[in-house]
């Protein structure tokens, strides 16, 4: 009884998950707002997104913000997260804690509150409209999520490690690089994707703090302008779908790559020993 209802409480987790993701993707192909099959299946929707002019090309200059604004806020987060964190893993106990404690806020905060904590920094210091305050927002709202990515790996390994370069004549970089950096890097790695993930999906600090005059769109914000206005039309149940497609192939992907390492990782200590 108890493996029936762990397994039934499952189900149910995943498919209040997903039934409405598959319910936007089946009516993708119906050509109506109207939830309904009346007019027949079509890829009309499908074929909007890629006519040239009108919301397409709209939404591909939102997408090419989006993208933008993603990669360097999150190559600069990874960063300055990879290097914040072995400096907080040098710290002793009692301000490693406080530390950490500090980098949890922005994560455990209300986005709202972020936001807005932004917008009134941003003002008081004069920081330019557009670019420049999304890009320093994503990358200090992202950093957080680096840390936490990489402290694990970096705790896994063996302190002797690094030491040991050091004694047989590294110097403090050269071990820092060839050493501590290829050892923690999978923790990089999912730091980097994340902060791009969480990038990407942003919608409340950058919608507050794009700018009005700037006219600039990242992918949530042309949807919620437009859905506002126009309530959410068959071409963004396609576009939704395709994006749910895309995502699920590179978890698929990102998966597929890692069970292949970690395969080969233990077939090569089984031959070692």
């Amino acid at each position: 009884m108890k493996k029936f209802l762990e397994k039934a409480y499952i189900f149910v987790i995943l498919a209040l998950l997903y039934i409405p993701i598959i319910v936007i993707i089946v009516y993708s192909f119906s050509n109506s707002s109207n939830f309904s099959f009346a007019e027949g299946a079509s890829l009309e929707a499908y074929r909007s997104i890629f006519a040239s002019g009108g919301k397409s090309k709209a939404l591909l200059d939102a997408v090419l913000n989006t993208l933008f604004i993603a990669v360097v806020s999150s190559v600069i987060a990874t960063i300055l997260g990879t290097f914040a964190t072995i400096g907080i893993y040098q710290f002793k106990k009692k301000f490693k804690r406080a530390a950490l404690d500090v980098n949890q806020f922005p994560i455990i905060n209300s986005e709202i509150v972020v936001a807005v904590s932004f917008m009134v920094f941003f003002s008081t210091f004069a920081f330019p409209e557009g670019y420049l305050r999304l890009i320093i927002a994503h990358i200090t709202f992202c950093t957080p999520y680096v840390v936490l990515s990489i402290l694990p790996k970096l705790e896994k390994m063996d302190p002797n490690i690094y030491e040991a370069a050091l004694d047989l004549g590294a110097s403090p970089s050269q071990a820092l690089w060839k050493v501590e950096i290829p050892y923690i890097l999978p923790g990089i790695l999912s730091g980097f994707v994340m902060a791009f993930t969480i990038s990407l999906d942003d919608f409340i600090i950058t919608q507050i703090n794009k700018g009005a005059g700037t006219g600039i769109n990242t992918l949530s914000t042309y949807i919620y302008s437009d859905a506002r206005v126009q309530g959410l039309e068959p071409f963004w149940y396609a576009v939704f779908s395709i994006l749910f497609v895309l995502v699920l192939t590179i978890v698929l992907t990102v998966n597929a790559v890692k069970i292949k390492r970690e395969k080969s990782e233990r077939a090569s200590k089984g031959a070692g020993i």
